[in-house]
């Protein structure tokens, strides 16, 4: 596909308006090919201890059976390394020839060992040869190269033997695991990320050895798109080959959290066309991993033949950096404000207070008043059929304008103009109101617009291209200096429920990881079904999906967020169980970080934005962190969260869970 644009500040992609694949240099790994004119390529990790290698290879078979097409198994130590030989004998005798890539930290030694054995090695560069004391150490130029010679040193040997075997190499950067020397250089920045990355890739650009993978991978969406971003144009800019890029989300979480804050990063990169290889990391059993990244790149497939949008002739944004779109303050929209999320019931007819609680709000009859929970929306969409009962205080109504002409509260509802309609409309309400336009129609929108400061846009499109779609139509605003907060609409019609989380976080995401969105509203659309409950589902859903891709854009926090890695071999204790029970006990705390990890590996470093954490430290044992200080050490692990609790409660930020409304 022919690409037009040429803007100096988007050269991390071939297009922001066509959907044009990032075209990279192809790696091969065992039969797999990762890059080049290849198919995306979806992998995942074992939990099971490496050791044991009947688990390991029941393991891996449930993964190649759910689509996986590389399995990553773990190697802290020379033991582990050696026993993937017996692992991979064994898949082999069951008829299994995914290729094994040996995961490595801290230890070189069993990197040299396991690239003799498997298809590919991970090396993490943050602590390959280096291991991490956060200490903040101030290095000259000599001291910092000296560093560099003594990595090489390190490195070189891992290298040599890749060459020798054919064996593929993931350098694999992670945001919570910099050197203490990236640190004291770069500090805890996506450049930083990157830097770490491209020492080692010049050690193997200069032996000529260039079967490499690179990964940026972070907890934090906004930091890991950063990276990613930064590295395509960092590799340009210093000559490098185009080496593939393995896409991820760490430490995402389970359920639908895990999901949503998976493609909101993974999506973002996709959707720009980056990415050859995609993990998404959940606190859950690893078969369930492959569907979900596999249904993230299946959205790819046909994206080519998307209706054309318009080029961008000059793009305001730094792609590098997040800063929100500066808005006027209209009602409780764009300024200083949180995004809103406004929630469609408009084909729900006659709702009553008690299905309400869909959206977060619960009518309690026996004492006549109202509670509202942590994804409790701010607005309701109710089309053409007003709510016919007092709503509670926080929540407020929007309707069709034909209906809010009609009505006789024109001050406790808002109304909602179609572009025609608001062009024609002689009344308009004081503070508020809501016009609802395409991508396509943004234009002549923006000419209506002129001198209005009581307006909030409801922007939405109809391309298959979605997201590009309406980020030009964005641009297409800030460029004329409509300052007017925007509500990004999507609505996804006959999918089911995890399509309907990953494409609203990829479409709505993307754009809030680039400071576009002061709202979220997932339109019902035209769909009426005939089952209430059905569809009452659906609009909790939408509810609560809107929350949580404001929470993992970093745009909203409104819940508790817990950063879990999703397990592996190196794990201490049972973390999808020890993360069930530490929710149960603290999902009430709004906004509260928590992280919670396995093993040290996947520690202080790989939770850096947690506020508290919980890490396996031996068997039984649990170390507690206040942000990345050690707190108490060697927690029995059957006390371990009551001292959780008690650590957040001396730190001011408990609040009894019958205290929250």
């Amino acid at each position: 596909m022919e690409v037009k644009e040429t803007l100096s500040n988007i050269n991390y992609c071939n297009s922001l308006t066509q959907y044009s694949r990032r075209k990279t240099i192809p790696v091969k790994i065992g039969d797999v090919v990762v890059g080049g004119d290849n198919p995306i390529v979806v992998q995942s990790m074992t939990t099971k201890d490496t050791m044991d290698t009947e688990g390991s290879i029941e393991e891996c078979i449930r993964m190649i059976e759910s689509g996986c097409e590389l399995i990553r198994i773990t190697a802290p130590s020379i033991k582990e390394a050696e026993n993937l030989k017996n692992i991979k004998e064994g898949l082999a005798k069951r008829g299994y020839y995914v290729p094994l890539v040996a995961d490595i930290h801290f230890t070189p030694n069993a990197a040299e060992v396991a690239a003799r054995i498997v298809e590919k090695v991970r090396i993490n560069p943050g602590n390959y040869a280096d291991k991490k004391k956060f200490e903040v150490i101030e290095y000259t130029d000599e001291s910092y190269r000296e560093e560099l010679e003594r990595i090489r040193e390190r490195f070189l040997p891992l290298v040599k033997i890749c060459k020798e075997h054919g064996t593929a190499m993931r350098i694999g950067t992670n945001h919570g695991s910099l050197s203490d020397r990236i640190m004291s250089r770069y500090g805890d920045t996506p450049l930083g990320m990157v830097e770490s990355a491209l020492e080692f890739l010049r050690i193997c650009e200069e032996e000529n050895y260039h079967e490499i993978v690179i990964s940026m991978k972070s907890s934090n969406t906004q930091v890991m798109v950063q990276a990613y971003r930064l590295l395509v144009q960092k590799l340009d800019e210093g000559g490098f080959k185009p080496y593939p890029l393995h896409l991820g989300v760490t430490e995402a979480g389970d359920g639908e959290d895990g999901r949503v804050k998976s493609a909101v990063g993974i999506g973002t990169l996709l959707e720009d066309g980056l990415g050859d290889t995609v993990r998404v990391s959940l606190t859950e059993d690893p078969e369930f991993e492959a569907p979900v990244a596999r249904e993230l790149i299946d959205r790819y497939t046909k994206r080519e033949g998307h209706t054309e949008i318009k080029d961008i002739d000059k793009y305001p944004l730094d792609p590098f950096e997040y800063t929100k779109r500066h808005t006027l303050e209209v009602y409780n929209f764009g300024g200083h404000n949180v995004p809103r999320v406004i929630t469609d019931i408009s084909t729900i007819e006659n709702i009553t207070p008690k299905e309400l609680k869909k959206t977060g709000h619960f009518y309690l009859p026996e004492l006549d008043k109202w509670k509202m929970n942590d994804v409790g929306c701010d607005f309701v969409y109710s089309g053409k059929q007003p709510i016919s009962f007092m709503l509670p205080n926080g929540l407020k109504e929007i309707v069709d304008w034909p209906t809010w002409k009609e009505l006789e509260d024109h001050e406790n509802k808002f109304p909602s103009y179609s572009l025609e309609e608001f062009l024609d409309a002689t009344e308009y309400h004081q503070e508020l109101n809501f016009l609802r336009i395409k991508d396509v129609e943004v234009e002549k929108a923006i000419l209506a617009l002129d001198g209005r400061e009581d307006v909030v846009i409801i922007l939405h499109s109809d391309n298959e291209h979605n997201m590009p779609a309406l980020r030009r139509a964005y641009i297409a605003l800030i460029n004329a200096g409509v300052e007017l907060p925007v509500v990004t609409e999507a609505d996804y019609q006959d999918q089911n429920a995890d399509q309907t989380m990953l494409y609203a976080a990829t479409d709505v995401g993307g754009l809030l990881i680039d400071g576009l969105g002061d709202g979220v509203m997932l339109g019902l659309g035209e769909k009426h079904l005939d089952d209430r409950k059905e569809l009452l589902a659906t609009v909790k859903l939408h509810n609560s999906v809107s929350f949580g891709v404001l929470q993992a854009a970093r745009t909203r926090m409104s819940k508790t967020e817990y950063i879990s890695c999703p397990s592996c071999g190196r794990t201490l204790f049972d973390l999808q169980e020890t993360t069930a029970m530490i929710r149960k006990r603290t999902d009430h705390l709004k906004g509260v970080k928590i992280g919670i990890m396995g093993c040290i590996v996947n520690g202080p470093g790989e939770m850096a934005d947690a506020d508290y954490g919980y890490v396996g430290s031996g068997k039984g044992k649990i170390t507690l962190y206040k942000g990345k200080e050690v707190v108490k050490r060697s927690v029995p692990s059957e006390k371990a969260v009551d001292e959780l609790i008690n650590i957040i409660r001396e730190d001011g930020q408990w609040v009894e869970p019958e205290a929250v409304e």
